[in-house]
């Protein structure tokens, strides 16, 4: 695809042919008439366009529709062996790899795969080995792939490829590191964002026009997608919902504020609150655990909370009070159709959505609130690779 449109992706042709793909993507299959109507240009334009794309390996012919009578149209959709996208998930101390078809389809899916991401080019190359194999491991070779995108935590400027969270070189952004060693073009994002756009794409939030998602693990995040599109602010950094200043508690955030919204409704303040609780005398089934001294984890409380642990039930309860009224606020601003709820602490649905709901009817415009839908995540620990496989694709062709 070396004489594709990728390599001038803004003439008249093609941006014509970015809007064929990026139908395709979003709707499906498509006869060329259908194409036509659609993008208010005349057949032997799209004809023409279209047989440039299958010449280029992006689109195939289908054969014939099934439609009754009449002479059948040919059909064209995404060409699905027309190359692969990698997405990485890198998380505190483990990286979670999916791989994905042209057409969007998740070839292979490895979850918290051990890896702790360090501020050195010798650790980025360990994460580069570590694709590699994974992409051996599924018969796969580099050559093959796309482009690759990585999902990383904090602020992430995607434009000049830097990270904040992993600033390794002030003299080359992390994708032209990572670039030098997987061959291939890199794209970084920040991993509420990520997680976002694979719901979007894959997800619960499908066709959902303007949508929020929370990124609810240790800390918290946010992802918007406004009138169909991701939204980033002026500098990339939208979406820091974690650092709201919404609650007088005294809790120091992890960012060196006070009273962040992360500090009430997260799955850090669910590990603080339920240690808090444990040492004022409060039972559980781990009281045993922390009065020997041994560490509990967030997984042990979420471990728990699945043996229906009282203790463990009412902090998140609590937490979901919390972030029910930071909800209450965002539907009272952006007004969206969705708010999805995902990341690690989505698997306490069953506990933390009538706290959710109760505030966000207490404190809410009903007006607004009764045109909102609040759902869990659909592709749990998938979204975030998932999420970084269709960001690739979408911005190597030029469609964000």
């Amino acid at each position: 695809m070396k004489d594709s449109f990728l390599s001038n992706i803004d003439s008249k042709n093609s941006t014509l042919k970015k809007k064929i793909i990026r139908l395709c993507i979003n709707e499906g299959d498509y006869s060329i008439a259908e194409l036509s109507k659609e993008l208010n240009s005349s057949i032997p334009t799209i004809t023409k366009l279209v047989g440039e794309l299958i010449d280029a390996g992006f689109l195939e012919d289908l054969g014939k529709s099934g439609t009754a009578g009449g002479r059948k149209p040919s059909i064209f959709g995404l060409n699905s062996s027309a190359g692969y996208f990698v997405g990485t998930d890198v998380q505190r101390h483990h990286v979670s790899i999916a791989i994905a078809n042209f057409k969007g389809k998740i070839l292979d899916f490895q979850e918290d795969i051990p890896y702790t991401l360090e501020n050195s080019e010798e650790s980025v190359s360990g994460l580069c080995d570590l694709i590699r194999h994974q992409l051996r491991q599924t018969g796969m070779e580099s050559g093959e792939v796309l482009s690759y995108g990585f999902n990383l935590t904090g602020r992430v400027n995607y434009l000049t490829g830097y990270s904040f969270s992993y600033f390794i070189s002030e003299d080359k952004p992390l994708t032209s590191i990572l670039e030098e060693r997987m061959g291939a073009p890199i794209f970084i994002e920040n991993d509420s964002r990520a997680m976002t756009y694979g719901e979007y794409i894959c997800g619960v939030a499908k066709n959902e026009k303007n949508m929020l998602f929370l990124n609810v693990s240790w800390g918290l995040g946010m992802g918007m997608i406004m009138d169909g599109r991701l939204s980033y602010g002026k500098s990339g950094f939208s979406g820091e919902i974690g650092h709201f200043p919404l609650l007088d508690n005294g809790q120091i955030c992890q960012c060196g504020k006070i009273g962040c919204l992360e500090t009430g409704a997260s799955g850090s303040a669910v590990h603080r609150i339920f240690l808090e609780k444990l040492k004022a005398g409060k039972a559980s089934i781990l009281s045993e655990k922390y009065e020997s001294g041994r560490e509990i984890s967030l997984n042990d409380i979420l471990s728990a909370l699945n043996e229906e642990d009282i203790l463990a039930i009412e902090c998140i309860e609590e937490i979901g009070h919390t972030l029910g009224r930071a909800i209450a606020g965002l539907i009272n601003i952006f007004n969206p159709e969705l708010v999805v709820i995902g990341g690690k602490l989505a698997v306490a649905e069953e506990y933390m959505l009538p706290p959710i709901r109760s505030a966000i009817n207490k404190h809410s415009l009903n007006i607004v609130n009764k045109d909102t839908t609040i759902k869990f995540s659909r592709l749990g620990k998938k979204a975030g690779p998932v999420g970084a496989c269709m960001l690739s694709r979408s911005k190597l062709l030029g469609l964000l």
